[in-house]
């Protein structure tokens, strides 16, 4: 669902192409963690393994990424879209029985950001969220939230995008370009605002907004890398802020397989 596409036809390096890959273990080496026919989720990035983030199993937030393009001079073996793909097995995350292949797939960009989001803002049944944005990563965020049982009300401008959010469970869809969208929200919780928001859509006129979107001491999350915060309606307003990406697979993994 992510793509390198972009990146690839304007010449840029180290992109290889494809970072969400689910296959089978053809070799495992030395690995006594995995072996030879296991099937595993790739996530995507090469993380150190020594550094506290990576202990952690926050890999997606070393900030010693390898890049093998560099130290190898050849991108082979590193992009989804090939039909081999080497991974240390720290980065490799075995898929149940119970769940199809292109279903584990789905544990990484698709719901893997907003997983993280739902987790670290802690939301519960009885909040209300709002999503703002409904490309792939939003409709994932939808999904996770909708699994928890919380009330979803997303923004979105297109139509398409609008209908598929209300098929996967949000209850209301709003405009982002109506000039009244923080009085809509307060209308539909109480006049307060939403309990909590993830930020999806990377437009750089977003995050302002939805700041004004959650209520006094609310929660939001950012899955993106676009756009400024005002700090004094942060502080003002007693704002919970996470930055996420990816999930912690060593301690959240059996969750994000539930999904």
């Amino acid at each position: 669902m992510c793509t390198e596409w972009q990146s690839w036809r304007a010449g840029k390096p180290g992109h290889e192409l494809g970072h969400e890959a689910v296959g089978v273990v053809v070799d495992a080496a030395a690995s006594a963690r995995l072996k030879v026919g296991d099937r595993v989720i790739a996530m995507p990035h090469w993380g150190c393994g020594k550094c506290p983030a990576c202990l952690s199993g926050e890999h997606i937030h070393c900030t010693d990424q390898r890049d093998l393009l560099a130290e190898t001079g050849s991108s082979c073996g590193l992009g989804g879209y090939a039909q081999y793909l080497i991974k240390p097995d720290y980065l490799l995350y075995p898929v149940p029985d119970d769940i199809e292949t292109d279903h584990a797939a789905m544990a990484l960009c698709a719901l893997g950001p907003s997983f993280t989001a739902m987790e670290r803002m802690r939301l519960s049944p009885a909040d209300t969220l709002v999503v703002s944005g409904c490309g792939a990563v939003g409709l994932g965020a939808i999904v996770n939230a909708r699994t928890i049982g919380a009330q979803v009300i997303a923004v979105e401008l297109h139509p398409f995008r609008a209908e598929l959010a209300r098929s996967l469970g949000a209850e209301h869809v709003l405009d982002p370009r109506a000039p009244d969208i923080v009085e809509e929200i307060r209308a539909l919780t109480g006049g307060y605002g939403a309990d909590a928001a993830v930020e999806t859509s990377n437009n750089e006129a977003a995050p302002p907004v939805v700041l004004e979107l959650v209520r006094a001491r609310g929660r939001l999350a950012f899955v993106t890398w676009s756009g400024a915060l005002p700090v004094n309606r942060i502080t003002g307003k007693g704002i919970d802020i996470f930055g996420c990406w990816h999930w912690n697979h060593d301690q959240a993994g059996d969750r994000m397989m539930d999904r």
